[in-house]
C-alpha cells in the first residue's frame, strides 16, 4: 500500500471489523516508525475525532516524539478546550503544549463574512501558529494531520480546509496523515481498536474552522458567544434524550440576521439559532435525522429563555446533497 498517494486503492477494502481496524494499525504503526526516525512529530490536536484518533495513532508508534499542540483560538464549543487539557494531558499523559490564541484569531477576522476567506484565515493561522511552535523546539521534522479521506475529495474547488494543504514553502516540516485515506465511521473504528475511549471515539466531527463557519458572515464576539451557549443546550438535550447516540452530526448556526421578538413585555431584535441534525456513513452524502416535537419545542424553549440575543429557532431540514452538512 503506498501510504503517501492521496487517492485510496480501488482495492482497499472498508474497514468494518475489529480485526481489519487493528491490521490498519500494525501496518500504520511501522510505516510511521520508518517514515519518522528518531525526529519529533507535531500535531494539532483539537481534541475531535480524527486528531484524537491521529494522536492515539503517532504514540504507539513514536511515543514521546510526538508533541501534541492545542490551539484555543476561540472558536471551540462550550468547554471543548478544558476537556482537550483534562483527557490527553491529565488522563493519557500525553506531551501536550496549550496555547491561547482567541484574540489572535478573532482579529484577524474581524469584519471577515465571506465563507473561503474565514476558512483560509483560520487555516492559515493555525499554520502560523504551529510554524511558531516548532521554532521554539528541537528536532520537529514533520507535521500530523487529521486529514480523512472525504477532505481530499472535496479539497477540490468545493471548501477549503487547514486539513489539505497550504503548507508555506518558508515551513519545513513533511506531512504526516495516518488516516488519510479512511472515512469518518472506518477512523472510528480505528480509534475503537486503539483503545480510546467512547466519548472520545463517538463524539460529534467538528469541522477545523470551528464555531467559525456557523457563525455566519463576519464574526462579532456577541454572537459568537451566543451560538457557543445555545450550541452546548442543544448537545445537552440531545445527550438527555437518547438522541446523541442516533444523530451522527447536530449543531446549531447563528446567522448575521435580526428579527423582531419579544421579551419581558417588549419588543426587540435578536438572532436566530438554526438546529442542523443529521445521519451520514461517509459524509459524501447526509440525511435528516427527525427529532421528536416535544424535544424540539422544549430546547426552542431553552434556547430562547436561557440565551442572550436568541429569539428565534429553526430547524434545517435540507439532506446533502443538495445542502452541504455545514453552512459555509
Amino acid at each position: 500500500m503506498d501510504w503517501n498517494s492521496n487517492v485510496r486503492p480501488e482495492t482497499m477494502e472498508r474497514i468494518t471489523t475489529k480485526a481489519q481496524a487493528e491490521a490498519y494499525i500494525d501496518e500504520l504503526v511501522e510505516f510511521t516508525r520508518k517514515q519518522v526516525g528518531d525526529k519529533k512529530v507535531l500535531l494539532a490536536l483539537s481534541g475531535g475525532v480524527d486528531s484524537s484518533v491521529v494522536a492515539a495513532l503517532l504514540i504507539r508508534a513514536i511515543g514521546k516524539q510526538l508533541v501534541c499542540v492545542h490551539v484555543n483560538h476561540g472558536l471551540m464549543r462550550k468547554g471543548e478546550s478544558e476537556n482537550v487539557i483534562e483527557v490527553f494531558k491529565n488522563q493519557l499523559d500525553a506531551n501536550l503544549i496549550y496555547i491561547d490564541a482567541t484574540d489572535r484569531f478573532l482579529d484577524k477576522l474581524k469584519d471577515v463574512a465571506e465563507p473561503e476567506r474565514k476558512r483560509k484565515i483560520i487555516g492559515g493561522e493555525f499554520i502560523e501558529v504551529f510554524n511558531e511552535e516548532a521554532l521554539k523546539l528541537e528536532g520537529i521534522k514533520f507535521l500530523a494531520q487529521g486529514t480523512i479521506y472525504p477532505d481530499i475529495l472535496e479539497s477540490d474547488g468545493v471548501k477549503a480546509h487547514h486539513n489539505v494543504g497550504g503548507l508555506p514553502e518558508e515551513m519545513d516540516l513533511q506531512l504526516v496523515e495516518p488516516v488519510k485515506l479512511l472515512y469518518k465511521d472506518e477512523v472510528r473504528l480505528v480509534g475503537s481498536a486503539l483503545g480510546l475511549p467512547d466519548e472520545m471515539v463517538y463524539r460529534q466531527p467538528f469541522p477545523g474552522p470551528g464555531l467559525g463557519v456557523r457563525c455566519l458572515g463576519a464574526i462579532t464576539r456577541d454572537r459568537l458567544h451566543a451560538l457557543r451557549e445555545a450550541d452546548a443546550i442543544l448537545r445537552e438535550e440531545f445527550d438527555k434524550n437518547g438522541l446523541a447516540g442516533k444523530v451522527w452530526q447536530y449543531f446549531i448556526a447563528v446567522p448575521d440576521v435580526k428579527s423582531v421578538g419579544v421579551k419581558d413585555s417588549k419588543r426587540y431584535e435578536g438572532w436566530p439559532a438554526i438546529i442542523r441534525a443529521v445521519n451520514t456513513k461517509d459524509a459524501m452524502t447526509a440525511t435528516i435525522e427527525e427529532i421528536p416535537y416535544p424535544i424540539l419545542h422544549h430546547i426552542t424553549d431553552r434556547i430562547t429563555h436561557e440565551v442572550d440575543g436568541i429569539n428565534r429557532v429553526l430547524l434545517d431540514l435540507t439532506p446533502k446533497p443538495i445542502g452541504t452538512i455545514e453552512w459555509e
